[in-house]
């Protein structure tokens, strides 16, 4: 955007002597320019801010201007002044006055409007710069008291855990049938021995029946744990013990570890164990989850690539049977430490525990959302009642009646760990992917602009994305996050650059955003209404009244500005009134104030035979809403307006 400033320097330059000079004559550059006015909205804001008229709107303008084209001292000194009229602005002038105030040297103040802009915005992401003070326990507090849970009534004295749905049943691990189970542990590499259970589950609330054991035929000597099933019930996946056809696995240490089978369901029996191709004796893979398409099956395991002790994992399932090279989930999700018992709903929410990633205490359960591009958003803490001190972990849900499982050893269970029954009340991850929309238009004349660039930035003012707006001036973007905050700038030759601010809120699947440009250098003419270079539409007055407020003042010292700068352009005020009120009165009255303005101007130097005043009362109404035509105020407001017709140059 350098460049495109430049260039209209070097054209205001081009007319410099008539301009700036206090002339009575038009200059030759006028004539050959056909005495088109070049207004330079900025330079005129700039000119009386400098006599001491302030406004938060002129300063912001100011500051953008000059923010956006990377002078970051000029653009600081109007972000000062703005500051110290103001603090209630849109949230983006704290970013803008942060940055340049750390271009300036002045970091300790920087950081000040950075927290702000923090608070503001409501910033609490884990390890985003400026928000490390943030206390992550507030987050998880937000989160929590979302379920009622309750012990599930199938466990037993020893160690339950680790559930899954299976038709009309649940399936879940138990070492109720071992004898002593000695030391316990509360991981994937439990050496105590188990095997797999099943209870029946009503239709309407999910109560399990009494458990009874699984499948005789998928059972060993050595651990069987944590099954999953694919929904046709034809089949699963299950963790084992490295033992296969009666001979037993070992590592280079002789440890056996544990690994993932898959059995295919027969005509009366669960049969073809086989080990998946993936699995090592040199480490172990446990814990198999299903996407929703069955495409994709994650896991956990400590193989080669592993960030920490333990870390989640997916292959691909090919149509073929085969499968892929399994990836590693990344930092994401995996930690230093152990990441466990993953289960992907069929929302496509990826829930697992973890005793890194900020939490309660011990193994906590987490939920993030995996897209359909495969990435996988920012990880939340699924909050207490769900989690525990102790260790939470194989959670499972029924996506459409919120009703699950999970395991944990917290107090008050029957054994060493159990199997509890919840209901969730209130969605953590929203139904939908927000979109954010709107329309780019002039201010001055409402025209959409097509062909002008859009950028998105998140709550950091990270770039995210860019677009153009259509034909119609229409832009889009899909698939953002609730609960956030984005900045959108438009940008466009020959028109100054704006940017809003925007929250989306936990429900606002839908949002607009409409922006507006101005135009860098305002071209007039005789015949054209000076005021909408500056989007005067009226000056204000009391009611019932033609004294000027100390609001008005502002304006008509633009207009005061640019009559300077045009020794020879006089100007027709022409002021309106709605239709309300009797004809005679709204005459008299628009005419005391198109008055009232034209003394301003000469009270401040404007010659008297450069200036005309009228009042047309209603008489030129620019909407239906003439007398007995019922009207919203909006539509009477159009009707209040004042111009400033250029009759000369």
């Amino acid at each position: 955007m350098k460049n495109i400033t430049v260039l209209y320097l070097t054209i205001l330059n081009l007319f410099s002597l008539c301009i700036y000079a206090q002339q009575a004559k038009v200059s030759r550059a006028d004539k050959k320019y056909d005495n088109y006015a070049y207004i330079d909205a900025i330079k005129t804001y700039e000119r009386i801010a400098e006599k001491g008229y302030q406004s938060p709107e002129m300063f912001q303008k100011l500051g953008n201007a000059y923010f956006f084209n990377s002078e970051l001292d000029k653009a600081a000194k109007w972000y000062d002044q703005l500051f110290a009229l103001t603090t209630d602005v849109d949230p983006v002038y704290y970013y803008r006055y942060a940055y340049c105030l750390r271009s300036t040297g002045d970091i300790k103040k920087a950081d000040e409007m950075l927290k702000t802009y923090n608070e503001k915005t409501g910033n609490t992401g884990k390890g985003i710069q400026y928000s490390k003070e943030v206390n992550y326990m507030d987050k998880i507090k937000a989160n929590s008291g979302r379920y009622k849970i309750k012990n599930a009534g199938i466990n037993s004295k020893y160690s339950d855990y680790g559930s899954s749905f299976y038709n009309d049943k649940l399936v879940f691990t138990s070492a109720r049938d071992t004898g002593s189970l000695g030391q316990r542990k509360h991981s994937w590499t439990n050496q105590y021995f188990t095997n797999l259970y099943q209870a029946n589950l009503s239709s309407d609330s999910l109560i399990p029946a009494m458990p009874v054991k699984f499948s005789k035929s998928v059972r060993s000597k050595f651990h069987e744990a944590s099954a999953i099933f694919t929904k046709d019930g034809k089949t699963m996946y299950f963790t084992r013990n490295n033992y296969l056809e009666g001979k037993k696995g070992k590592d280079g240490d002789r440890v056996t570890l544990v690994k993932i089978y898959k059995a295919t369901f027969g005509k009366e029996d669960w049969e073809n164990v086989t080990e998946l191709p993936f699995n090592s004796n040199n480490y172990s893979t446990a814990h198999p989850a299903l996407s929703p398409d069955e495409k994709t099956l994650y896991f956990v395991s400590d193989m080669p690539g592993t960030l920490g002790e333990s870390d989640i994992f997916k292959v691909n399932i090919n149509a073929d049977g085969t499968y892929g090279n399994p990836q590693n989930l990344g930092s994401l999700i995996n930690t230093p430490g152990k990441e466990t018992f993953p289960f992907v709903s069929d929302d496509n929410e990826l829930y697992f525990s973890s005793d890194t990633q900020p939490g309660i205490g011990g193994l906590d359960i987490f939920v993030s959302k995996i897209n359909e591009d495969g990435t996988i958003d920012e990880v939340q803490n699924v909050g207490t009642d769900a989690n525990s001190p102790q260790d939470d972990f194989a959670y499972i849900i029924n996506s459409k009646n919120r009703i699950g499982f999970l395991s944990s050893n917290r107090p008050g269970g029957k054994g060493y760990d159990d199997v509890y029954q919840f209901l969730e009340t209130k969605r953590l991850i929203p139904k939908c992917k927000a979109e954010l929309s709107g329309t780019v238009s002039e201010l001055a004349t409402g025209e959409n602009l097509p062909n002008s660039k859009i950028t998105l930035f998140d709550e950091m003012h990270k770039e995210i994305k860019s677009t153009e707006t259509d034909d119609k001036g229409n832009y889009m973007f899909k698939g953002l996050e609730i609960d956030k905050t984005y900045s959108v700038r438009a940008e466009k030759e020959d028109y100054s650059t704006t940017e809003k601010t925007i929250s989306i809120g936990p429900e606002d699947c839908k949002n607009d955003l409409d922006l507006g440009f101005e135009k860098k250098l305002c071209k007039v003419a005789v015949g054209d209404d000076l005021g909408k270079c500056f989007g005067i539409k009226w000056i204000y007055f009391d009611f019932d009244k033609a004294i000027i407020r100390d609001v008005a003042t502002l304006d008509l010292a633009k207009i005061l500005d640019v009559m300077g700068q045009y020794p020879n352009m006089k100007i027709d005020i022409r002021s309106h009134t709605d239709s309300r009120g009797s004809y005679k009165y709204n005459e008299g009255l628009s005419g005391r104030r198109a008055k009232a303005t034209k003394d301003w101007l000469i009270k401040n130097g404007i010659a008297p035979d450069r200036l005309l005043s009228k009042g047309y009362g209603e008489t030129k109404l620019v909407n239906r809403c003439s007398d007995g035509v019922q009207c919203t105020e909006d539509e009477h407001q159009q009707n209040r307006r004042s111009e400033f017709i250029i009759t000369a140059l």
